[in-house]
C-alpha cells in the first residue's frame, strides 16, 4: 500500500512517513488505485512509471510491464557491444514501451537506434517515452525487422528483442493479472511458443553485419530449442537471477568459404 499512497499523492516515502494523512483528492485517488489493484491491475500500471537501467519509462496497458529479466537483456547487450560510434546501428525488434531501445541509446548515444512494433498503441507509448527523455530513437510500425530500411541489410551491429515466447497453452495458465491486463499479442507466439524466435533466427542473420550480435529474451524452458534455432550463429544461453535459462546471446560469424 505504501507504493499506492506515493502514486496517489506524488509524495516520497519519507514525506508520507512524516505526514501519512490523506485527505480530499489524495484520498479519492488512493481509494481508486486500491480498487484497481484489488481488481488485479498490475502495480506498475497504477504507479505509471518503471525504472529500467539508467532510465525511467511510463507504462500502461498499451505495452508489457518491463521486468527484471528484460533489464538483463539490456545488460547483456551493452556488455557484448561494448562501444558504439556514429556508424553503429542498433535495432529493438518488438519494442513495446520502447524501454530497450531507449536504454540502449542512453548507453550508446552516438549509435543510430531503430525500434519496431506491430502495435500502433505501443509505438505511441514508446514515442511518448522518447519525447520525455529527449531521445532520437526512430520508431517504425511493422513486424520484427520488416519495416527497416533496406540499406541496413547486412549492416546492423546489434539486434535486441523481448519477443512473444508464450505458447497458447501456457497463456491460458498465466496469472489473471497478466492475462487480463497486459497485451496478448506481446506475449503469445503461437501453438509452440517458439514461432517468433524461429523467425528471428532466420531473418536476423541477413540483417546483421559480420560480428553483429543478437540478444533476446526467451522462456525458461526454451534454452535447448533456442540453441538449435540459432545454429547458424555462435551462441549461448544465459540464466536469469533465479538460475533459469532466460537470455539468448548470438553472434554472426564470418561466412565460410571452401
Amino acid at each position: 500500500m505504501r507504493r499506492l499512497r506515493a502514486a496517489a499523492t506524488g509524495r516520497s516515502q519519507a514525506a508520507l512517513a512524516a505526514d501519512p494523512a490523506l485527505e480530499g483528492e489524495e484520498r479519492r485517488r488512493f481509494d481508486a488505485l486500491v480498487a484497481r489493484r484489488l481488481a488485479g491491475e498490475p502495480l506498475q500500471y497504477l504507479e505509471g512509471t518503471v525504472p529500467f537501467g539508467p532510465i525511467e519509462v511510463a507504462v500502461d496497458p498499451r505495452a508489457l510491464v518491463p521486468r527484471p529479466e528484460t533489464e538483463q537483456v539490456w545488460e547483456a547487450a551493452v556488455a557484448r557491444l561494448g562501444a558504439a560510434g556514429p556508424g553503429t546501428v542498433i535495432v529493438d525488434a518488438g519494442t513495446g514501451s520502447g524501454v530497450l531501445a531507449l536504454a540502449l541509446e542512453h548507453a550508446f548515444p552516438s549509435a543510430r537506434v531503430f525500434a519496431t512494433d506491430t502495435s500502433p498503441d505501443a509505438l505511441a507509448l514508446a514515442a511518448e517515452n522518447a519525447a520525455r527523455l529527449g531521445s532520437r530513437v526512430e520508431f517504425l510500425e511493422g513486424d520484427l525487422l520488416d519495416p527497416l530500411p533496406e540499406r541496413l541489410r547486412g549492416r546492423i551491429d546489434l539486434i535486441v528483442s523481448n519477443p512473444p515466447y508464450v505458447s497458447e497453452a501456457e497463456y491460458a495458465a498465466l496469472p489473471a493479472e497478466i492475462r487480463d491486463h497486459e497485451p496478448r499479442a506481446a506475449l503469445v507466439s503461437g501453438p509452440e511458443g517458439t514461432e517468433v524466435l524461429e523467425r528471428l533466427a532466420t531473418e536476423a542473420y541477413w540483417w546483421l553485419g559480420v560480428g553483429g550480435w543478437l540478444v533476446c529474451e526467451i522462456a525458461a524452458a526454451q534454452g535447448p530449442a533456442a540453441l538449435d534455432l540459432f545454429g547458424a550463429y555462435d551462441r549461448e544461453v544465459l540464466c536469469d537471477l533465479a538460475g533459469r535459462d532466460r537470455i539468448l546471446v548470438a553472434r554472426k560469424g564470418a561466412p565460410c568459404c571452401v
